[in-house]
């Protein structure tokens, strides 16, 4: 009974950590993103945007699934985490070194200024260091510490974003990223070996391997199928639109899905191992799933369907930010493919704990296929519209994700999300009206959100008896 209170405690400090870093992340994230697309040019955000996915495919190859495997793991031993180690530093150096190489080739191909160059360079070192972070943090995750993590990610980020913008004030340009990357990844490496220390030691054990990537290849391949699904396309993207219109298409893709970034992101790190410890209780999976879809709905809706209407006003108030004008079409499709997504996730990581993994596998096969297939025929024919057009037909699949998903589980869908949904709509008509009686300034702006809350707060008080603030006193609490 103890360890059951022990084990709720560490779940809820370690849940709420996560929210708050996220947060935190997302405030100075936007705050950060709001201060370099005012001041550096839509090509310089693109050529970031590019970069980090050339990074990102690298990710993809960096463990082979096998810190998955350790965290998968009841009980993980020096051997493991030795052999872990060992085999993702042989795979790390290997990428890094071939990503040297191909440096030529990919500044010739992407026609990247020397600034770019470096800021190539900057992240495959960044790569290196994350990966000395691995068997540290998996210590922490195994322990359900959390919050340990948070603090050393939150420093990370704040060194990470105020660097960024401090030397895009001085000028720095793209060197700006740079040296901000480098900055992050050292300091991060550092915190976390003071904060969970392990004696870095090499040697591969072949029984613990076999063991590691039975679960750990599956896994990985999943991965992959993202990689190719998401970051090759986006360096295809930037090759056939070219950097400034993938510019737009990242400033828009960035800001729909802040929402999401902030609730999902945070969700799935918590509700996958909680599903796994569940999967045999069909009652609390299915309190847990709906509790996951009520709360999410009651922020995601409203925030999605605010800020189509609040960033229009953001373009023409903030000093020179017209220049993302001609991105606000991209951001109202991807807010739309955002809000749909919003509702696979969920359900695909309630898939993967009840052990249906391979229901999850079809269908990001099927989404990798259907993105490759969609997005160079409608590119082809709408240029920067042919990428936000495929997500929204993409993303719509979430309807098949929670039919099937209902096969396992019998949740009740409709009832967790209507009633944010509606008072959603009802907010929409109250900003509607005011869009024709407000300025567009700093202060009719504030009256605009403040608006926009009380009108979605008081619907669903009066319309739906909800209180959401009261609500939202017992969101980690599964008890019931």
């Amino acid at each position: 009974m103890e360890d059951k209170k022990n084990l709720k405690k560490k779940t809820i400090i370690s849940t709420l950590s996560l929210f708050f870093q996220s947060g935190y992340s997302a405030f100075l994230g936007l705050i950060a993103n709001l201060v370099l697309t005012i001041i550096v040019s839509p090509k310089v955000f693109g050529v970031y945007f590019t970069t980090l996915s050339l990074i990102s495919i690298l990710n993809y190859f960096s463990d082979i699934g096998l810190a998955a495997s350790l965290i998968q793991k009841k009980q993980i031993t020096d051997e493991d985490k030795k052999t872990a180690f060992t085999i993702q530093q042989i795979l790390i150096l290997s990428l890094v070194m071939i990503g040297f190489l191909m440096t030529n080739f990919i500044i010739n191909f992407y026609k990247l200024p020397q600034q770019g160059k470096y800021l190539y360079w900057s992240l495959l070192l960044s790569f290196f260091l994350s990966s000395l972070k691995t068997i540290p943090s998996i210590q922490l995750e195994k322990n359900l510490q959390f919050q340990k993590i948070v603090f050393v990610q939150i420093i990370e980020n704040t060194l990470f974003y105020l660097s960024v913008i401090f030397l895009a004030i001085l000028k720095f340009d793209i060197n700006s990223f740079t040296i901000a990357v480098f900055i992050r990844s050292l300091i991060g490496v550092i915190l976390i070996y003071i904060i969970s220390f392990w004696k870095i030691s090499f040697g591969v054990n072949k029984e613990v391997l076999k063991k590691l990537l039975s679960f750990g290849l599956p896994f990985q391949t999943s991965s992959l199928l993202a990689l190719i699904k998401d970051d090759l396309l986006i360096l295809y993207l930037g090759k056939v639109l070219g950097f400034e219109v993938l510019g737009y298409l990242g400033w828009a893709k960035k800001w729909a899905e802040a929402p999401i970034r902030i609730i999902m992101d945070n969700l799935s790190k918590v509700l996958f191992p909680l599903f796994s410890q569940l999967q045999d209780n069909k009652d609390k999976l299915k309190n847990i799933i709906e509790k996951a879809i009520y709360y999410q709905s009651s922020i995601i809706i409203p925030s999605i369907l605010g800020l189509i209407f609040i960033m229009p006003k953001l373009i023409f108030i903030i000093p020179k930010y017209n220049k993302w004008f001609e991105a606000l079409p991209y951001f109202y499709l991807f807010s739309l493919s955002s809000l749909f997504s919003s509702y696979s996730t969920p359900f695909i990581n309630l898939l993967n704990g009840i052990g249906k993994i391979s229901a999850s596998f079809k269908f990001m096969i099927f989404w990798t296929i259907a993105t490759w297939v969609l997005t160079p025929i409608l590119t082809f024919f709408y240029q920067g519209f042919g990428f936000p057009i495929s997500l929204i037909l993409l993303s719509s699949s979430f309807i098949i994700v929670i039919l099937i998903t209902k096969k396992y589980i019998n949740f009740n869908l409709i009832k967790n999300i209507f009633p944010f949904f509606f008072s959603s709509l009802i907010m929409v008509i109250a900003l509607s009206f005011l869009n024709l009686i407000l300025e567009n300034n700093f202060l009719f702006l504030l009256v605009y959100i403040l608006s926009g809350i009380i009108s979605y707060l008081l619907s669903l008080k009066f319309i739906f008896k909800i209180n959401l603030i009261k609500e939202f006193k017992f969101l980690f609490k599964f008890n019931d």
